[in-house]
């Protein structure tokens, strides 16, 4: 504590700053959670033959897949389509919570 009865927090910042600060960064928070929910991103594979799309955090939301794209004697490669397709859809959501989270905020 310093002298004067309150914690001392250097360069001036005091408390109520402090908790603004804090608030500015919960309602930036909220605002980018709603916005990577909100949020439809797609990926895909094989020309296009399947697509994935999922939200802002990478959860899958839907699944297109082309009748052409379906081999019955060759299911590994729709299996192989469709992780391509998500994974292509995931890094896109990545990309996007990375530029719409608060700077110096991990998730």
């Amino acid at each position: 504590m310093s002298k004067h009865g309150g914690f001392g927090f250097g360069g001036g910042m005091n408390m109520q700053s402090l908790m603004q600060q804090a608030r500015k960064m919960q309602e930036q928070m909220e605002k980018a959670k709603q916005q990577l929910e909100e949020a439809e991103l797609t990926g895909s594979a094989g020309g296009g033959l399947v697509t994935v799309t999922v939200d802002g955090n990478g959860a899958m939301k839907g699944v297109t897949i082309k009748p052409e794209a379906v081999d019955p004697d060759d299911i590994e490669m729709l299996e192989d389509l469709i992780i391509a397709a998500y994974n292509e859809a995931a890094r896109a959501a990545e990309e996007m919570k990375e530029s719409v989270m608060p700077a110096g905020v991990g998730m």
